[in-house]
């Protein structure tokens, strides 16, 4: 699975459960065979038992709080003959947190003794090249209690819980704060790495359970000493640990090989499609029309089967569809349908008459449009038009006062938010603006249905969406332009336009610190290739029956993906029951 987003992070969901399933065989003695001549746990719990004892008598330890006997219910699966059971608090010498240095008077330095927090642990090594704040001898010395050692493994009960490491002599000195548990004294019972592999595994799951929810969740020092512990004679776990590594790395190249696969298929994906709006082989010129077009499609339809098979090819399917259908290469052209440049001087007409009637302002002329504007060559019953010359005054809205708006009544008031794959979504976050404030001081841009609105903040800038019939008027703040056109049948195929995005190749963006804006005089310019007005039906129809095609076939692959899901999910709780 592919995450949405900025990041564009991946999942390999396969290969997690993968990992998960080889951790659960380890701790549950199915990974490597056991050795009848290992010395048994039972040998290791009376170590460590003794060692404790000797601690509290020398007074190097607090006597602990008596922990309950492990019972039956809570072991989650039959324990090998030679293991041992108890919980962490009984199988080690200290488990205790750390503490903010600035929460009781003392004060960070620009170097020192590194603190260590949870962004610091890193595939369980501390990271100390990201370590980016430090504290005085001074200040070490008073948070004596989180001083790490050699051997300490480290566990984070906030925010990020279960994130483990072992402390190494090349991280020290250093101290922690109290989102990170430290464990200490375990060695006795536990190769250090083996018991990571238990706090990675069903331990770090049922303390992921524990979280006591809000933004921050977070486990106690009690929920962790309280930890139930399986003990694996220590031979034994020198053996599960070099099996996991051994198999972890094998995961390692396995997602490797599927991310270059993945990469790989996406430049198929992105260069095939591309190729729908390319010249044909032998021609000069892109592809002219639709004609034209099933043939440059017949070059691909052979692989459709192994090409659309992801979200992310989907996606694309649907932007090349956009394109296509702007550029003129979507539906046949017809000899007999009035040309473009018919239909723009009638409403030339209709515009200048509307001036003379003050129902619109003049506004300042925009320049002709530049052949770097004309960004493809049009079919030639179509023509180029400035968005401005089509529509009625193109404008932004603008932000009542607070005390204006209302959370139930009055007119609906649009903020970007509200434009959600494509269309406007009014149940969320809906705000109202007071009805009187609305047809006065808002007149300027009130909304009707049929208007097609775009945001001019970014990113992503040119979210576009038709104003539903939902309410009879409407209105949007500052960073929302619209576009009503004079002849309102255009609106749909204005809408299809925008959404293609192509005008974002040619139009200079203002802006900095990562927000780009359209400005509205912009937003006026914009270059829109016209064509004749039966023909932008037959655009929009088309468009139509190939989305819903498409939004078909994504709901079969995600379909076909959940059942893989789950099927994961199965095989292994099948394999492990």
């Amino acid at each position: 699975t592919q995450g949405r987003g900025s990041s564009k992070k991946r999942e390999l969901y396969g290969i997690k459960k993968l990992r998960e399933f080889i951790l659960e065989l380890a701790v549950r003695g199915l990974l490597v065979p056991q050795e009848p001549l290992d010395t048994p746990a039972s040998i290791l719990l009376e170590n460590i038992s003794a060692e404790r004892e000797k601690l509290i008598k020398d007074k190097k330890i607090k006597k602990p709080k008596k922990l309950e006997d492990v019972t039956n219910e809570e072991l989650p699966f039959s324990v090998p003959v030679n293991w041992g059971v108890n919980r962490l608090g009984n199988l080690s010498y200290l488990i205790t947190k750390g503490t903010t240095p600035t929460s009781v008077g003392y004060s960070y330095t620009d170097q020192g003794v590194s603190f260590i927090k949870i962004e610091n642990l890193d595939r369980g090594r501390i990271d100390i090249s990201s370590v980016s704040q430090f504290i005085d001898q001074e200040t070490n010395q008073a948070l004596a209690r989180s001083q790490l050692e050699i051997g300490d493994v480290l566990f984070s009960i906030a925010g990020t819980i279960g994130k483990t490491c072992i402390v190494h002599d090349t991280d020290l000195p250093a101290n922690t704060n109290q989102a990170l548990a430290i464990i200490r004294g375990t060695t006795s019972v536990f190769d250090a790495s083996y018991l990571r592999v238990q706090l990675d595994s069903f331990v770090a799951e049922k303390t992921r359970s524990k979280a006591r929810g809000g933004a921050m969740p977070n486990v106690s020092l009690g929920d962790l000493t309280e930890l139930v512990l399986l003990v694996p004679p220590l031979d034994e776990q020198y053996r599960i640990v070099a099996k996991i590594d051994e198999l972890m790395a094998l995961c390692d190249q396995l997602e490797q090989q599927t991310e270059s696969s993945l990469d790989a298929h996406k430049l198929l994906v992105d260069t095939l499609l591309a190729s729908l709006l390319k010249p044909a082989e032998g021609s000069i010129t892109d592809a002219r029309d639709a004609t034209e077009l099933c043939d440059n499609w017949a070059r691909l339809a052979d692989h459709f089967d192994t090409l659309i098979t992801t979200d992310y090819a989907v996606e694309q399917l649907k932007q090349t569809i956009l394109q296509l259908a702007v550029m003129g290469k979507l539906v046949p052209q017809d000899p007999n349908d009035e040309p473009a440049s018919e239909l723009l001087k009638r409403i030339a007409v209709e515009k200048e008459q509307l001036i003379k009637d003050k129902k619109i302002k003049v506004q300042k002329l925009l320049p002709e449009i530049t052949n770097k504007e004309k960004i493809f060559e049009l079919p030639s019953s179509w023509q180029w038009s400035r968005m401005d010359d089509i529509c009625f005054g193109i404008t932004s809205g603008s932000t009542p006062p607070k005390n204006e708006f209302d959370d139930l009544f009055g007119a609906p008031y649009l903020k970007v938010y509200n434009i959600r794959n494509q269309f406007i979504d009014f149940e969320y976050k809906p705000q109202f603006v007071n009805v009187d404030y609305h047809s006065i001081k808002l007149k300027r841009s009130i909304l009707y249905p049929g208007d097609v609105i775009m945001n001019i903040v970014g990113p992503p800038l040119g979210k576009v969406a038709i104003i539903p019939d939902t309410y009879p008027e409407w209105n949007c703040n500052q960073a929302i332009t619209f576009f009503r056109p004079i002849v309102k049948d255009f609106n749909t195929y204005i809408y299809t336009y925008i959404k293609a995005g192509i005008f974002l190749q040619s139009i200079d963006l203002i802006g900095t610190a990562g927000q780009d804006n359209i400005s509205v005089t912009k937003s006026r310019s914009i270059a829109l290739p016209v064509p004749p007005l039966e023909e932008q039906h037959r655009i929009v129809a088309k468009v139509d029956e190939l989305m819903t095609l498409c939004d078909q076939l994504k709901t079969r692959l995600n379909t076909a993906q959940t059942t893989q899901l789950q099927l994961a999910d199965t095989v292994v709780d099948e394999a492990l029951n």
